[in-house]
């Protein structure tokens, strides 16, 4: 397999590699954009289209909800089709979608346009850790390629609230949107070589179990914004869809002799636990990047472009610190560095609770976004090397949609959970959403720590 990879000369030119994964790193850096440049745009779009924290929630949740429902089928989609044909596709349709969005009239066209991103970024992500798995077989070299891609994908956490604050104050809202165009332009150019190719396979795709996972996210994720909005009935009833719904995809899985969860994968406790890990992570991150701008702008009254600088310390790391972590990863295994992550997001958790409960100065919530910058830096490309290190062959693609599905719907559920703490944006609330975030953090690296000394006591 090795060698029929390495034989073609597209491969083996120089910088063709190269180029390859700047193409597929760019991808997931539009993915995270369009996550993170929304975030200072909140109250602007709130005030444009006239809508409530429920209706910010579900513009957030609208594309994190479908992008990380739909993981695990693009996952399955990009090993069955070709990984390249699906990052395409989803390339594509994401310039053509985020162009929709500027012009969006109302909330409701809004969110079902953040939908459809969210799909196509489902396709992008999954397919292009496949890419990075076959343009780089051997494992080092791979997690060095991890290394790189999570810090050109990282540049976009730590630009987004900047860029996004300075388009909100110069144009609005709808400016931010325009950014995906050219880069999906330019991602399709780079990515057009032979060189980025992956075989199709044979394995059918269970679609009814396929459809009812997705429902079960959206329909939790639906209960947990009606809650906090205080509309118990609609709750209640999301709720109890929620739970008819996941006996449904119980029983559809225990039948299906093709899962959408990896079960060969699921049998190790040590990817259980990273994938805990990685949920944790995005739980605690996206809550705060949904909590952060409103207690900046509402509560300290700072512009859209100085709430994004304010956001410096904690989005600096994302693009400075993935190549330690890489070199980490490669020297030492994952292990070390998720341990060291998790630690630091506790910390920065609990900082940033405090400083906010006291209404500390800024210099206090700089303390703890370093922290919490350095902690998310450290873990997921760390547990994207593991996952990706343990895929059978063949399932790269599956393994990095099962990873990927599990950090979405911990993005999404800290969305949706912090912003029921959030009201009105009052520093009680922010306080309360932040200790919540860092109190997952801890379960999540005390499960991690429990199994890895397990695994390593049975080698």
């Amino acid at each position: 397999m090795t060698a029929s990879r390495t034989s073609d000369p597209q491969m083996t030119r120089p910088g063709g590699r190269a180029l390859a994964l700047l193409g597929i790193s760019l991808a997931y850096f539009m993915v995270l954009l369009d996550m993170t440049v929304l975030s200072v745009a909140e109250p602007d779009l709130a005030a444009s289209l006239h809508t409530s924290i429920s209706g910010l929630q579900w513009a957030t949740a609208g594309y994190t909800v479908v992008f990380g429902a739909l993981l695990l089928s693009a996952g399955a989609v990009a090993d069955r089709f070709g990984a390249h044909r699906v990052f395409r596709v989803g390339v594509a349709v994401f310039g053509a979608g985020s162009l929709l969005c500027a012009l969006a009239p109302a909330l409701g066209v809004l969110v079902a346009l953040r939908a459809v991103l969210g799909a196509a970024g489902a396709a992008c992500v999954p397919a292009s850790m496949a890419l990075i798995a076959r343009l780089y077989p051997d494992r080092t070299e791979r997690a060095r390629a991890v290394a790189t891609w999570a810090a050109i994908s990282g540049a976009a956490v730590a630009t987004g609230p900047i860029i996004g604050g300075a388009l909100v104050d110069l144009a609005g809202w709808r400016a931010i949107f325009l950014l995906n165009v050219p880069i999906a332009m330019l991602v399709l150019t780079l990515a057009a070589g032979r060189a980025v190719r992956c075989p199709a396979g044979e394995e059918r795709i269970d679609w009814p179990a396929h459809l009812a996972a997705c429902a079960v996210l959206v329909l939790l994720t639906d209960a947990l914004i009606a809650a906090g909005a205080g509309a118990w009935a609609h709750a209640a009833g999301s709720g109890t869809g929620t739970v008819l719904v996941a006996a449904v995809f119980a029983v559809l899985e225990r039948r299906s002799a093709r899962p959408v969860l990896n079960r060969a994968l699921l049998r190790s406790g040590d990817v259980r636990a990273a994938l805990a890990v990685g949920a944790a992570v995005t739980f605690a991150l996206n809550g705060s990047l949904f909590v952060l701008p409103l207690l900046f702008q509402q509560d300290r009254h700072l512009s859209a472009v100085l709430s994004g600088l304010a956001f410096l310390p904690l989005t600096l790391p994302f693009a400075l610190n993935p190549p330690v972590t890489g070199r980490m990863v490669a020297r030492f295994g994952p292990r070390p560095p998720i341990l060291t992550g998790m630690a630091l997001l506790v910390a920065g958790g609990v900082v940033l609770g405090c400083a906010a409960w006291a209404r500390a100065e800024y210099a206090w919530l700089a303390l703890g976004l370093l922290l919490t910058g350095f902690g998310v830096s450290f873990v997921l490309p760390a547990v994207v090397a593991a996952i990706l290190g343990v895929a059978p062959r063949g399932t790269a693609g599956a393994a990095g949609g099962l990873l990927n599905a599990v950090r979405q719907a911990g993005a999404t559920l800290g969305v949706a959970t912090t912003g029921a703490f959030v009201g009105h944006a009052t520093a009680s609330g922010s306080a309360y959403a932040l200790f919540l975030s860092a109190s997952v953090c801890v379960a999540a690296g005390a499960w991690f720590t429990r199994a890895t000394r397990r695994s390593d006591d049975h080698r």
